[in-house]
């Protein structure tokens, strides 16, 4: 089998990430503000209706950011004294720009098994310096998933659509957007750092990035912890394959435990 190179850095992707953030929660909040108003739900009620929309729009800012710095025409004027004209940064095709590609082996069972053992051991080991801190902790830690879920639970179909986005859409997109756009945009950026230092370091800016802004405070650390991890993957692999399968089977697990307790 071929071994698989790194991933190269992108010299374009940070900015289009950073505005690509802000557009998805903007849209998102002002589109489930019109829906709960449009169905007269009060805002401190989640419904799957609005949960759906919500990261539909997300997602709409994610993967708009990685297709416009793929695609998006800057003025070349790397020869002096020469006319100017318009190139694209990028190859143009998110699978060659951010290496959007599956490999059935080793991609598959590496990241089933790299997302439940993040699920089961690393991310309680993460967690456990919050233990004598945080009073209920495993009670509050669950609190997202079941904020996400629990509106879901009376409808089987409600439930499944959601796993669906939580199990396969979230994964693709926030890989793309994360792993794709954010870290390759940092390759190269700190590139001169040092062959070893400049990947190191963006690994870690992507999965502390990734941490933040899932915006909940408890699960940072095992959040960001997991972030690096798929970001060693999607480096080493030079492809987002490893990494979306292991971010798929990370929150199929959570789901799967969500429903055989609810």
């Amino acid at each position: 089998m071929r071994r698989s190179e790194p991933a190269q850095g992108n010299p374009f992707g940070i900015a289009e990430a950073l505005i690509g953030l802000a557009a998805g929660f903007l849209l998102s909040i002002l589109a489930l503000s019109a829906y709960d108003s449009a169905a007269h739900v009060s805002g401190s009620t989640t419904t799957t209706g609005g949960t759906v929309l919500s990261l539909v729009c997300l997602w709409i800012g994610f993967v708009g950011a990685a297709v416009v710095a793929s695609r998006l025409r800057v003025r070349d004027e790397a020869v002096p004294g020469s006319e100017t004209a318009l190139v694209r940064r990028g190859a143009g095709s998110v699978v060659a720009d951010y290496g959007l590609r599956l490999r059935p082996w080793p991609d598959i069972p590496l990241g089933i098994a790299v997302g439940v053992a993040s699920q089961f051991l690393l991310v309680p080991l993460l967690e456990l310096p919050l233990r004598p801190f945080v009073h209920n902790l495993s009670e509050r830690l669950g609190h997202p998933t079941r904020q996400l879920l629990g509106p879901a639970s009376a409808g089987t179909a409600s439930l499944v659509v959601l796993s669906l986005l939580v199990c396969v859409g979230s994964p693709i997109v926030e890989e793309l957007f994360f792993r794709g756009l954010v870290l390759r945009g940092l390759l190269w950026r700190f590139r001169g750092i040092g062959r070893r230092a400049g990947p190191a370091l963006a690994i870690v800016v992507t999965g502390l990035f990734f941490g933040l802004v899932h915006f909940e405070a408890l699960q940072f650390l095992g959040l960001a912890g997991f972030g690096m991890v798929l970001g060693v993957l999607a480096w080493r692999s030079g492809r987002l394959g490893p990494s979306i399968v292991a971010h798929m089977a990370f929150n199929a697990t959570t789901v799967i435990a969500y429903v055989l307790t609810h």
